[in-house]
């Protein structure tokens, strides 16, 4: 992903990061807000309900008491019970009925009428229910609901049911479960009640937040404007705005980090990796006395997914430094052996240097894997030479080793650009080398007559004097090469020969090659 797109991402995931939080706290506070108000809605239809169930006992208990005096009907004393029970706040009035006919009510005897209309419903406990009543008789016109049970019929106001103590004034309705409306008050919108008595649900709308309760046959609704909860709602996000700022300046905090990472040079280097962005070049090596291809250098490139390239002087030190060469490293050996195995089986005289870095110098833990995978591919270990620059055997003790047991698995080693580091002629002596490769500076003061130009000759002398053959990097002129073959070098690399090109154009180079100058004999290690 390019550097414009992660930053744009960034970017995206910040505003979203900063915005996603606060909205959260925002929508909590309503949530939370509305569900407080329910919940205070649900209590107050509690209520309700517990209202009309007193309600209704008390009325009860009068029937009960009036069927059981005894009493003759519409005698004085019948009347004067009827009456004393009518002191209670719930009961308006009490009638008695017979055949069809009230003959009296606690006000006294009246002229036979007809009663009211049938009951409507009948309770849990067998009260028949007629609502509203209305009758000139009993209730002097006014509507009531009517308790009915035997001869006996008592009057009701029900707007009593709904007189519970709210100073918000909440709409509160109540009814019997399937039934008629019995109360209201601060009625709802007629098509939101039916809605609610026909489907009992808690909930909001765009205007009004309601609450519904259902006990023994009893359903009773609550209702408020949906404004009533704005105080409730700003108090809700004076506490979790701020929590909710908090969290989008950390999710914001880790976006900017993350990004940061992202476009480090490491973070970036991390990725290609992890999506094997390293692909590998191969430098023809020449026999430089007969100008035979006898092998190549496998050098390591990044190619980012746009194409572009990364010199390897700008990520090998960081890969190093970061322990990455690892995984870098064992990409080379897949690349090479995917692209060149078969190349490299068809001829046995052709062989491939793989660069190792100091981990792997100093631990051998490429040794085992390489062996494996070569063996898989049907390639030699003759065939794939060890290179490793100085900084590789700073650990004289496990340098040592490491290259002991290569060279004894059949690979030959070389130490890379000699003569830029710690080199010294005991410490050549004290390791097991079959090559030593002369860096691409010393080559470059050939013919030059500057101070340096007197080094390369020694180092040629060094190799010759440790039994190493010597390989010189960086050769571009024929004057180099002819003064590096006047002076016994045997193997070169260069622009001269050709640069660091893909496999393909390798091998084609080779088979170029192997046509005009025929095969070189298989490489021999030097002496040990």
């Amino acid at each position: 992903m390019k550097s414009r797109h992660v930053v744009l991402l960034s970017i995206a995931m910040a505003i979203a990061g900063a915005a996603i939080p606060l909205a959260a706290a925002a929508y909590l506070s309503w949530q939370l807000a509305l569900g407080a108000e329910q919940g205070r809605l649900r209590e107050l239809a509690d209520r309700l309900i517990t209202r009309t169930t007193s309600t209704l006992a008390d009325a009860s208990e009068a029937l009960d008491a009036i069927g059981a005096a005894g009493l003759a009907p519409c005698s004085p004393d019948h009347i004067a019970e009827m009456r004393r029970l009518t002191t209670s706040r719930s009961i308006k009035e009490i009638g008695y009925v017979e055949q069809g006919l009230v003959k009296c009510t606690s006000w006294g005897p009246t002229t036979p009428q007809p009663a009211a209309a049938s009951v409507d419903f009948r309770t849990m406990d067998g009260l028949g229910i007629t609502a509203p009543f209305i009758s000139n008789v009993l209730g002097g016109g006014q509507p009531m609901m009517g308790v009915q049970r035997g001869a006996y019929t008592v009057l009701i106001d029900p707007q009593g049911f709904t007189d519970v103590v709210d100073s918000t004034g909440s709409g509160l309705t109540i009814a019997h479960d399937g039934g008629p409306v019995l109360s209201a008050s601060h009625a709802l919108d007629p098509a939101l009640l039916a809605s609610l008595l026909a489907a009992p649900r808690s909930g909001a709308d765009d205007n009004t937040i309601f609450a519904i309760a259902r006990r023994d046959g009893w359903l009773a609704v609550a209702a408020s404007p949906r404004g009533a909860i704005f105080a409730n709602l700003w108090r809700q996000l004076l506490i979790l705005l701020p929590l909710g700022m908090a969290i989008a300046a950390l999710l914001v905090g880790v976006v900017v980090w993350m990004s940061r990472r992202r476009l480090s040079p490491l973070g970036e280097l991390t990725r290609a990796v992890r999506h094997r962005e390293f692909v590998v070049h191969y430098q023809p090596l020449m026999e430089l006395k007969s100008g035979i291809c006898v092998g190549a250098e496998a050098l390591v490139r990044w190619r980012r997914p746009d194409g572009t390239m990364v010199r390897p002087d700008l990520f090998i030190p960081l890969a190093e430094e970061s322990r990455l060469i690892l995984p870098i490293t064992d990409q080379v050996i897949d690349a090479v052996i995917a692209e060149l195995g078969p190349t490299l089986v068809a001829d046995r005289s052709l062989h491939i240097a793989i660069n190792f870095s100091a981990d792997d110098i100093k631990t051998g833990r490429m040794l085992p894997l390489l062996e494996e995978k070569l063996r898989a591919a049907g390639i030699k270990p003759q065939q794939i030479w060890l290179e490793a620059t100085e900084r590789g055997f700073l650990d004289i003790e496990a340098a040592r080793a490491t290259m002991a047991k290569a060279r004894a698995m059949g690979h030959s080693v070389a130490i890379d650009d000699f003569g830029t580091g710690y080199s010294s002629l005991q410490y050549l002596q004290d390791l097991p080398l079959d090559a030593l490769k002369i860096d691409k500076s010393f080559i470059d003061t050939i013919g030059r007559g500057s101070a340096t130009s007197s080094v390369t000759p020694h180092i040629i002398s060094m190799a010759k004097t440790l039994g190493l053959f010597s390989v010189a990097e960086g050769i571009e002129t024929q004057e180099q090469a002819d003064s590096l073959i006047a002076q016994g070098v045997e193997f070169g690399q260069g622009w001269l020969y050709g640069k660091p090109v893909p496999a393909a154009a390798f091998a084609a180079f080779h088979a170029q090659n192997k046509a005009t100058k025929g095969s070189a004999p298989e490489i021999m290690r030097a002496s040990p």
